[in-house]
């Protein structure tokens, strides 16, 4: 998407789709299959917007599918998307078979602040060493933007919202630090806690 788009395809989920990144959708309403069908055969993409229990989410993500990784009989599918790129709903269109609606694509306002790239990015490599005991290697860790981080981790919906909706790179990464470090913080309780368990048999109140 590089201009506003009018009646993009929509498949609002319970989920949060960020820029790069890999999610696989399992496609079984009669909608949806035939939103699908018409991506692939146009090779077009859709929009995935967040339905949260608050309501559907203005801002979303483009998904691009990569792969159909399961076809079967009664026109279900299983594939695998890729996030492009934010926008905006301007509009709902209600007269299609399936959810649509005008989007416009959001840009970033202002350049990265290295710095705090390299501090979230330092964050980043603590959290994982923590949880798989294997620092990423410097040359992967390069390669991550603030969208690349948080897609290869655990991050509730609600946090990766606000990272969509953020037009500064810098403040995804400020966030993402923030976010990496209270993680951290809470395996590190959590551990301390097991430790004190496993030394007495149980917690003292």
């Amino acid at each position: 998407m590089s201009q506003s788009i009018e009646s993009f395809p929509l498949f609002p989920l319970g989920l949060v789709l960020l820029p790069g990144e890999l999610v696989p959708l399992h496609i079984f309403e009669e909608r949806y299959k035939l939103m699908i069908g018409e991506c692939l055969e146009q090779e077009s993409e859709f929009g995935i917007i967040w339905l949260s229990d608050d309501g559907l989410k203005e801002v979303g993500c483009g998904a691009r599918i990569t792969r159909v990784l399961e076809r079967f009989d009664d026109g279900r599918l299983n594939i695998l998307v890729e996030g492009t790129e934010p926008f905006r709903l301007t509009r709902r269109i209600e007269d299609l078979p399936y959810p649509a609606g005008d989007v416009e694509p959001l840009a970033d306002d202002g350049e990265t602040d290295e710095e705090a790239l390299e501090r979230a990015r330092s964050r980043y490599a603590d959290l994982v060493e923590e949880v798989t005991e294997a620092r990423p290697e410097p040359e992967a860790l390069a390669q991550l933007d603030a969208y690349g981080m948080a897609a290869t981790l655990e991050v509730a919906p609600a946090a990766k919202q606000t990272l969509l909706e953020l037009r500064s790179e810098s403040g995804r990464l400020e966030q993402l630090e923030a976010l990496f470090a209270e993680a951290l913080q809470r395996i590190k309780m959590a551990e301390r806690a097991a430790e004190r368990a496993s030394g007495n048999g149980h917690l003292k109140g």
